[in-house]
């Protein structure tokens, strides 16, 4: 006897709910096929379903998310590093508390006290027809973040060894819900050959049709919602063995979207609304914006950041503020609205050298109009670099290119030797955008403060002024 088994899946939506009623009509409709050819199915998503970028789960710390899971019929979710490192300790511990499906990640471990009682390592599921499916989960490593936040995620390879071999004892067909990236997903598929199906997320990645890797099938969704996934596996009782394997993604951006979830989504929305529209201060002019300039909220907020990590300079780029807040009543979401980046403070240790080159590279046209996707950002272009704590002595050529004339900290001029320690939003520290502070040896991260956090405070003070 042969069985069929489906496994349908969303990753990376970043909670782009635009989309989300459209999933849960690809889903529905799924599951309905699966119940009438009498086929067993699970749902299932690799992560980053949250996104704190969105005002809905930025009021809710992702409970919200947990929500639409529960309604959408979700069995098993892993994390992402959106859901692991952008909330409090206690805010991770406490958001699957309400969940209606299991939360698996072999990886991720608590450092202190009892883990959180919704953590587990992997899930078997077993068909009516006795299949035994085995599905476990794994999430990037972000230490640097989780062990400020109490958490621990363990190197892959030594887990996946010790899982594979629980899982084999009691399991038909192993699956890995993998929030590692495609190039970790297919140095897995060649170090286990044990594993199934893969199932990937983070680096957004797509294939429409699966990859097979040796013995593993990998397949991906893409980004923010406008694909879903279905695997479709055969087992064959007699022979005891998965007999075929096929992957697809589809888009959904075409189907009409469940009236049931628009709803929801409605409710969710007016609760956030009631929660971030509390007046913070209300001002007489408006507080502009301009990604080229040097405006005066950008420069408070920069002094914030100074005065809060006590570096000995800070520098922001004004493309973190997106756009001018009105006169008039100021509220959370106002603020969320103009900086919703993941983006954390952190300070990184330069040499005089090093610093010069870095304020040089930030007065390009190339660094100012970058249109960045990722590492946090959620802006359009990184634009002009604003300092406090350090004066950039500028001049300019004679076709009106700006160079770097002095740099001066403590109205001293700085040393080329000496060391000085610099704040600024922590999506510098990744990439090739500023070398310089991306390999400095010393990183050390504000977390769990985002830099909005340190906008409020700048709001703040200037309502006490």
């Amino acid at each position: 006897m042969q069985e069929n088994i489906h496994l349908y899946y969303t990753n990376d939506l970043h909670s782009h709910f635009e989309n989300w009623p459209k999933i849960t009509t690809f889903l529905n409709k799924k599951k309905q096929e699966a119940t009438r050819y009498e086929a067993y199915s699970l749902t299932v998503d690799i992560g980053d379903h949250m996104d704190r970028v969105n005002p809905i789960s930025e009021a809710s710390l992702g409970k919200a998310n947990v929500t639409l899971l529960n309604e959408a019929g979700y069995d098993i979710v892993t994390l992402g590093n959106n859901e692991g490192i952008t909330l409090g300790h206690d805010e991770l511990y406490h958001l699957y508390d309400d969940a209606s499906f299991d939360v698996v990640c072999a990886n991720l471990k608590h450092t202190y006290g009892d883990r959180p009682p919704w953590l587990q390592n992997y899930q078997i599921r077993t068909s009516p027809n006795g299949t035994k499916i085995g599905v476990f989960g794994l999430t990037a490593r972000f230490n640097p973040y989780y062990h400020l936040l109490g958490w621990d995620a363990k190197e892959i390879e030594k887990i996946i060894a010790e899982v594979i071999v629980e899982m084999k004892k009691e399991t038909d067909v192993i699956v890995l819900l993998s929030h590692l990236g495609i190039n970790e997903d297919e140095r897995i598929a060649h170090l286990f050959p044990e594993i199934d199906v893969i199932i990937g997320g983070h680096t957004h990645h797509l294939f429409k049709s699966g990859e097979k890797v040796k013995n593993t099938l990998l397949t991906a969704a893409g980004k923010l919602g406008a694909f879903a996934g279905e695997v479709i596996l055969t087992w064959d009782h007699d022979k005891k063995e998965l007999t075929n394997k096929e992957a697809y993604a589809i888009d959904v951006t075409h189907l009409e979207p469940d009236t049931k979830t628009l709803q929801l989504l409605d409710h969710l929305e007016q609760k956030s609304d009631e929660i971030l529209q509390q007046t913070l201060i209300q001002t007489e002019d408006p507080l502009l914006v301009d990604w080229y300039k040097e405006t005066k909220l950008i420069k408070d907020l920069t002094e914030t950041l100074l005065e809060w990590t006590k570096a000995d300079g800070a520098m922001l780029n004004a493309g973190l503020l997106l756009h001018t807040l009105e006169a008039g009543k100021i509220s959370y979401k106002d603020v969320h609205a103009i900086c919703p980046h993941p983006i954390n403070p952190c300070i990184v240790t330069l040499s005089g050298e090093e610093l010069t080159e870095v304020v040089r590279a930030s007065l390009t046209d190339q660094f100012m109009n970058l249109e960045l996707k990722g590492f946090g950002f959620r802006g359009k272009v990184l634009g002009r670099m604003v300092f406090a704590g350090l004066e950039a002595k500028i001049k300019s050529h004679g076709a009106g290119q700006e160079y770097v004339e002095e740099i001066f900290i403590d109205g001293a001029p700085i040393g080329r030797k000496n060391v000085y320690r610099i704040a600024t939003g922590d999506l510098f520290t990744f990439g090739s955008m500023l070398p310089e502070v991306s390999r400095s040896p010393v990183k050390q991260l504000f977390l769990p403060e985002f830099m909005r956090d340190l906008l409020q405070e700048t709001l703040m003070q200037i309502r006490n002024r």
